[in-house]
């Protein structure tokens, strides 16, 4: 069996800043992580690598500091990283990151067949959840997205069966391989690395692909110029100073006259709410 997980490395969260005239993202000094939604799918992989042997590939697209992400990876028991960095991929946002990713896995393919990529479901930077099901469209491979639970697993028959959340529920899907999964977050617990594994993380080379190794094509589809996304700003929330307003509930007052004296009160302070919502009804 073989598993192909792409990881990110990201920023920090906690510890971001956004730069006050330019309006762009301070990754100075701020620490990078693996994604944290990338480890559950990690996890995932390295559990049906427990189950029925094969590999794990760890795949990532970033600059070279990325690799200390990917020897990450290696310490919890991944068995290959690869590395795909080029400065033809600065500037990608998601439609060229999923050409990128895919032309790889296209490659990684071509050396042993690959059965399942795992993905998690976004990154905390950009949090559009585009690039699995992006991937898995370019690559035609079956796409299964907010997994939480993976419930069966059969080589043989080269089919797989998963719990999917949704908005009504729980859903249990069942198709066939190769496949993608987005899993969700809190479906599992990232395992402590070995002294093994962190010993063969330190010394395992990580492979290192540019963009003709990764197998691109096209490079007009990748980077600055492969990406339609214009970002015009980006600015932190700004704190609001106001606290907020207690309503009391009388017990002569029934909670529909409550409920519209409360919107009355809205629609008073914001009447451009009003507005739009007249806009709305009258079409």
């Amino acid at each position: 069996m073989h598993i192909v997980v792409c990881v990110k490395q990201v920023p920090d969260s906690a510890q971001i800043r956004v730069h006050p005239v330019t309006n762009t993202i301070m990754r100075q000094g701020v620490p990078a992580i693996v994604n944290p939604y990338d480890l559950f799918a990690l996890e995932e992989a390295l559990r049906l690598k427990d189950e029925f042997g094969g590999r794990v590939t760890v795949l990532c697209m970033g600059p070279p500091q990325a690799e200390e992400s990917l020897r990450k990876c290696l310490s919890f028991g991944a068995t290959d990283a690869i590395l795909v960095t080029d400065r033809a991929f600065a500037g990608a946002d998601t439609l060229a990151t999923s050409y990128a990713l895919a032309a790889a896995i296209r490659r990684i393919g071509e050396q042993q067949a690959v059965d399942l990529v795992f993905t998690g479901k976004q990154t905390i930077d950009g949090d559009t959840a585009q690039v699995g099901p992006g991937v898995a469209k370019r690559l035609g491979l079956n796409l299964l997205t907010y997994v939480s639970r993976i419930v069966r697993v059969d080589l043989d028959a080269r089919r797989i069966q998963v719990e999917r959340r949704a908005e009504g529920g729980v859903q249990l899907l069942d198709t066939t391989l190769p496949s993608l999964i987005t899993m969700l977050e809190g479906t599992n617990e990232m395992r402590f690395a070995t002294m093994d594994d962190m010993l063969r993380a330190a010394r395992c080379p990580v492979k290192r692909w540019n963009k003709d190794d990764a197998g691109i094509e096209d490079v007009g589809r990748i980077g600055l110029k492969g990406s339609p996304t214009v970002v015009s700003k980006v600015f932190g929330p700004t704190p609001r100073t106001e606290r907020a307003e207690m309503a009391t509930v009388g017990d002569a007052t029934s909670p529909a006259d409550a409920a519209l004296n409360l919107v009355q009160a809205v629609f008073t302070r914001h009447p451009d709410i009003e507005a739009g919502l007249l806009r709305g009804l009258s079409h």
